[in-house]
């Protein structure tokens, strides 16, 4: 039955993060926001929905293991295995912004989250107003930096600006449902998974859950790669991972106190996602500057499948 839970939780997710990205998207431009101001905010936020509700239910579900590994099992597999296999089906150009804004920013909120977990063994409400606080002004500084660039606006269905308003609240009512239901039944899928098992919540969380979340990003990165439409772009991944941490980790913990359950957390998980977070900036250098190229991506993968190899036997 725990499987079903984990499946039913899964689709639910997908569907209501995507029924809240179209409605989120949709009701921006009713407010007459810029195309420039939706898609590196709003949709940014709509998008972190499904693991901002994974990681909340967790908490309120004592299961606080599965709130902080469900982020940084996440932020693992988008460069592992998103970035990765992404790669693989065809090389990604890396634009100069990158090491300039984006992979300093993500680096200094993975410094941070191990800084404050490996302190006091819990994520406070004040440090979580801290992450949170960090990422409005990463926010601020993206989007001023990104003004003029026209390239930026192609990230919004510019369709979604015609949707009637009781298609918009239908769309909100449907992903906020799915939402939901779907973080209840994967939190509840994933708890007795672990029992069954004989594993952690940890494991389960780092690597079915984060696995589950990343599915869709991987799918539709890997269709892009394959179709040779407009490449993926790195710094939206990297984004990613900074909203997984800023805004999952920071409003969950400051709704309630986030304490660390499972030593695994900061003996291991949290160092690899340090470790492929700092691995990018020599990858974009050596050998051939500004590309990842598909032996690159073929070492993320196999990287990405040893932690997952670790995860289980040492879990």
């Amino acid at each position: 039955m725990s499987v079903i839970w984990l499946l039913l939780g899964f689709a639910l997710l997908v569907i209501g993060g995507e029924y809240l990205v179209r409605s989120s998207v949709a009701l921006s431009f009713k407010f007459k926001l810029s195309k420039l101001l939706i898609g590196m905010t709003i949709v940014s936020f709509a998008t972190s929905a499904p693991e901002l509700l994974v990681s909340l239910n967790a908490a309120f579900n004592d299961a606080p293991a599965i709130a902080i590994n469900n982020v940084v099992g996440s932020n693992i597999a988008n460069i592992g295995l998103v970035l990765g296999v992404t790669a693989l089906v065809g090389r990604i150009s890396v634009d100069r912004s990158f090491y300039r804004l984006n992979w300093p920013v993500m680096m200094l909120f993975s410094l941070a989250l191990y800084f404050f977990l490996y302190n006091d063994n819990q994520l406070s409400t004040f440090e979580g107003i801290i992450l949170f606080v960090g990422l409005l002004t990463f926010l601020v500084i993206l989007i001023k930096s990104a003004r003029g660039k026209a390239n930026m606006d192609d990230e919004v269905d510019e369709t979604l600006s015609v949707v009637s308003n009781f298609k918009i609240f239908l769309w909100l009512f449907i992903g906020g449902l799915a939402l939901y239901f779907g973080s209840e039944w994967l939190v509840r899928g994933a708890i007795d998974m672990a029992k069954i098992l004989g594993v952690s919540e940890a494991v389960i969380s780092v690597s079915m859950i984060a696995l589950g979340t990343s599915v869709p990003e991987l799918a539709a990165s890997v269709i892009a790669a394959a179709k040779k439409e407009k490449a993926i772009s790195l710094g939206n991944l990297i984004g990613s991972n900074i909203f997984n941490i800023g805004s999952v980790l920071g409003l969950t913990s400051i709704i309630k106190t986030i304490p660390v359950t499972d030593p695994a957390i900061l003996n291991r998980d949290i160092f690899w996602m340090l470790a492929f977070a700092a691995v990018l900036i020599p990858m974009i250098f050596i050998p051939k500057r500004f590309m990842i190229s598909r032996r690159k991506g073929f070492i993320l993968v196999l990287g990405y499948g040893l932690f997952i190899f670790l995860v289980f036997s040492t879990g």
